[in-house]
């Protein structure tokens, strides 16, 4: 059976079925309001003690920046939002169960709408904490993880971060689940965990018995049920061999980034929350080539402050040292939505007012934000970057806007980098075609590829029915990223990309080829992409290079490009 491999390494065991308690119940009116507003909050008293003990627990198991994973729970729960709306509803006459769940449904309709997987994470969080308060309140035993026992392979639905923290690490050797992905927080753990997943497997509940033998090929994204002997032993080699892999990585830890003719590159992390700029200094990262500002925004329930922003910017440029930390201005719409801004309904919102085009017409909004991040730079290597660029005007506009803000700080004696650049991201067809106008307004580029290739495909990859389209190595998206990478050079700027094709292996030898100076991935993925780009030289590069866009279809591009690793 074949799913989305999130965390590498072959499992072999025997299979631990998680079965998800009923959570159904019947919705009544109360007429003691206030004794049901303290029975809700009791619940969620209990549920933040045992979330803290979970958070404890994989602290242990898995290190205190992923035990910040389940802490993220508890502010969701205590969001004062979320908590006053359950209390007028409580207060209207509804029973607890129904209020916390239609608030908690709201929020998972907003960010499960989202094309992104990191938004679209925010939903799985937010669907672990309504199951588990409604557990407390409705009285349903959670599944007891932790007492599996050795060599076990747990599938589940799904598996929540609140489950993967009940692991005892030495017992589970793979996890399957129906649905998830590579940046779901369940993803994320099971790889500092170091226990090869399969998620995204759909039929697997009802296709596996409890103690049935089982094979997890993480790497593959494959599981093969009831294996017979051969199998066995095969993946048993195919075992040790990646553990050895594994362990040939770190010797890249603490080495430059260059290739096999000794040009260097620049390896840099994409990061959500200025705390993962410390996840990306641990996965040894060369710095931050895209800092998300919109998880900021979409944390609170009214805009943050210059002060609180500024305060995330800073935090974010002191743990990286001088390093790089480039920051993406707002990047809302779309897929996007924060509620308290109030954003119209659009037919088609990722055609429509967002991004950058919204920042340009809501300029105290921008400003705020461009204030705090210059007065960040003061602290560290900080760059500015702005999202969805179409047209010279916007980045003129939003240049404009920056040395306003540079003005007024000036004039209050505030500190920042009077020398800080500004790019932008060419993730939008126009940018790629007037690539070569943009490079003389800017200081760098970044290729977004998940949006470059959407908006060149004309392809939405959340639509099954055109997903077949959505590819990075379509010949027109490579095209369209070499001609951006020519035009920053032809203007001498600097070019990264910040898309997921950046930690692709099938692409690394075209981008090596290309030109491209800056590769920023996920923290993880670091140490492998190193060693990736060790191993080409720009000639071999090259020649490969030249035979994968002599093709005409993607398949074909894929096909040769397969042949090569």
């Amino acid at each position: 059976m074949k799913g989305i491999g999130v965390s590498g390494g072959i499992g072999i065991g025997k299979v631990l079925r998680i079965e998800e308690h009923s959570l159904t119940y019947t919705p009544y009116t109360v007429t003691d309001t206030a004794a049901e507003t303290t029975r809700f909050h009791e619940a969620v008293e209990k549920f933040c003690d045992n979330t803290a003990q979970q958070a404890e627990a994989l602290k242990v198991s898995a290190g205190e920046k992923e035990a910040e994973i389940m802490l993220g729970h508890i502010s969701i729960v205590k969001d004062p939002f979320l908590l006053g709306e359950v209390d007028k509803l409580i207060g209207g006459g509804q029973c607890a169960e129904a209020s916390f769940e239609s608030m908690c449904d709201m929020f998972i309709s907003i960010f499960a709408a989202a094309e992104d997987d990191v938004t679209r994470q925010r939903a799985a969080d937010v669907r672990d904490v309504k199951t588990g308060v409604l557990s407390i309140l409705l009285g349903i035993n959670e599944v007891k993880i932790s007492e599996a026992p050795a060599g076990t392979v747990l599938c589940a639905a799904e598996l929540t971060p609140s489950m993967i923290a009940e692991i005892k690490k030495e017992n589970i050797v793979g996890i399957v689940t129906a649905t998830g992905s590579t940046t779901s927080h369940s993803a994320i753990l099971a790889r500092v965990l170091e226990i090869p997943a399969v998620m995204s497997v759909p039929d697997i509940m009802t296709s596996v018995q409890n103690g049935e033998d089982i094979i997890v090929d993480g790497s593959k994204g494959a599981i093969i049920l009831s294996p017979d002997e051969t199998a066995l032993q095969t993946y048993a080699a195919k075992r040790e061999k990646f553990l050895q892999e594994r362990k040939e990585l770190e010797k890249y830890r603490g080495k430059p980034t260059v290739s096999a003719d000794g040009t260097a590159y620049e390896l840099v992390c994409n990061i959500g929350k200025p705390e993962d700029a410390a996840k990306a200094m641990d996965g040894d990262g060369e710095g931050v080539g895209l800092f998300r500002t919109e998880f900021l925004f979409m944390d609170k329930t009214s805009v943050p402050t210059e002060e609180e922003q500024f305060k995330a910017y800073q935090q974010a440029a002191i743990i990286l040292k001088g390093k790089p930390l480039i920051i993406r201005t707002l990047d809302i719409g779309g897929d996007k939505d924060i509620p308290y801004l109030g954003l119209a309904k659009e037919e088609n919102p990722f055609m429509g007012f967002r991004a950058i085009r919204y920042c340009l017409k809501n300029r105290d909004l921008f400003k705020t934000q461009l204030r705090a991040i210059l007065r960040a730079s003061a602290f560290g290597n900080v760059s500015i970057m702005f999202p969805l660029i179409t047209c010279v005007e916007e980045v003129r506009e939003g240049k404009a806007l920056v040395e306003e803000c540079k003005a007024e700080l000036t004039a209050e004696n505030i500190a920042f980098d009077e020398k800080i650049k500004v790019g932008i991201m060419t993730e939008t067809a126009a940018s790629g075609i007037i690539a070569d106008l943009l490079a003389k307004e800017c200081d760098f580029f970044s290729i977004g590829t998940n949006d470059l290739t959407g908006y060149t495909m004309a392809a939405d990859r959340g639509n099954s029915d055109v997903s077949y389209l959505y590819s990075v190595l379509q010949p027109s998206v490579l095209r369209m990223i070499k001609s951006i990478i020519e035009a920053a050079r032809q203007n001498h700027i600097p070019v990264g990309m910040c898309g997921e094709a950046a930690a692709d292996p099938n692409m690394i030898p075209l981008l090596i080829s290309f030109g491209l100076t800056e590769f920023s991935v996920s923290a993880p993925s670091v140490l492998r992409v190193r060693k990736y780009i060790a191993g080409w030289t720009k000639e071999k590069a090259d020649a490969v290079a030249a035979k994968a866009m002599s093709f005409a279809t993607q398949k074909e591009v894929a096909d040769f490009l397969n042949s090569q690793r």
